[in-house]
């Protein structure tokens, strides 16, 4: 199995005609994903080809549902428009909506967030994530398809890149699915709610979860893990070298004084039981041992 989008994940793409959304589309498309549209209300009624598919334009999220039985759009719109993109999804109900678009204002994402959280029709994954991907599957953001095959390790990252390099260090082992959450202040789909699905999902036998410093959400889902987490559990905390009060890539990566700090996070992660590597490599060796044992 796999959690949040599978082989009957139906995908528009909001944004399809610009250049990151036609460029992740194609590969989109390549990977085997059902993309089936996009939306742009400026070119509503017009087509496109792309990766060898005719793909046709709406002029709403929900036109496009209702002519093509979507059920996920992938969100590439510009920060100053992806409020209104967002908002849209979801008065639309889609049931996911994967924000990719980086540099969104908080405030922003705070608005739509709790839209989604009161309609309690659509799940929002991101703002600033790489999506989520079930490999052989569907895949639905900009996570590369060759990099990994699938498998029983379920993998949640604040991080896209060390998405990627969990990915291929375990591509031998393979993932039922990885989804990459996003870095900012305010997302739509936490470390707890992923841990939740993997503990659901009968297929994903162990889950390494990447974290960063800033906040404390890593601790947030070492309480949960020791509570409600039986799968074994590895992870990597991004950051042990930041230097105090400065913002580090992610917009919610700031540690003040010992609050939020790398140390503070592994030292909760493991007295919750789970083990935690110094690097990504030392992460995925952990994993390794779940295997081997």
């Amino acid at each position: 199995m796999s959690i949040f989008l599978d082989e009957n994940s139906v995908i528009i793409v909001q944004g399809l005609t610009g250049s990151e959304g036609t460029k992740h589309a194609t590969r989109m498309l390549a990977s085997g994903a059902k993309v089936v549209g996009g939306v742009n209300p400026r070119k509503a009624g017009t087509e496109v080809e792309i990766g060898g598919h005719t793909l046709p334009i709406f002029g709403t999220v929900a036109d496009a549902m209702e002519a093509t039985g979507a059920n996920v759009s992938v969100i590439f719109v510009p920060p100053a428009f992806a409020k209104a993109a967002v908002v849209e999804a979801t008065d639309a109900g889609i049931p996911l909506a994967v924000v990719i678009t980086e540099g969104i204002p908080v405030k922003d994402s705070a608005e739509f967030w709790s839209l989604a959280k009161a309609s309690g029709k659509t799940r929002i994954l991101g703002p600033n994530c790489p999506g989520v991907i079930s490999p052989g599957k569907s895949n639905a953001g900009i996570i590369p398809a060759s990099i990994s095959g699938a498998g029983p390790i379920g993998l949640v990252s604040k991080s896209g890149t060390l998405t990627y390099q969990m990915m291929f260090e375990l591509r031998d082992i393979g993932f039922s699915t990885a989804i990459g959450i996003g870095g900012d202040p305010v997302i739509g789909t936490t470390h707890i709610d992923a841990l939740e699905a993997f503990e659901a999902d009968p297929e994903t036998k162990a889950i390494v979860m990447i974290g960063e410093i800033g906040g404390d959400a890593e601790e947030r889902a070492a309480e949960y893990i020791k509570a409600n987490v039986t799968k074994p559990v590895v992870a990597y905390v991004a950051g042990f070298t930041a230097p105090e009060g400065k913002t580090m890539g992610h917009a919610g990566a700031i540690v003040s004084g010992s609050s939020g700090t790398a140390q503070a996070k592994k030292e909760a992660l493991e007295a919750a039981g789970v083990k935690v590597g110094k690097t990504p490599s030392e992460t995925a060796a952990l994993m390794r041992e779940v295997f081997a044992g």
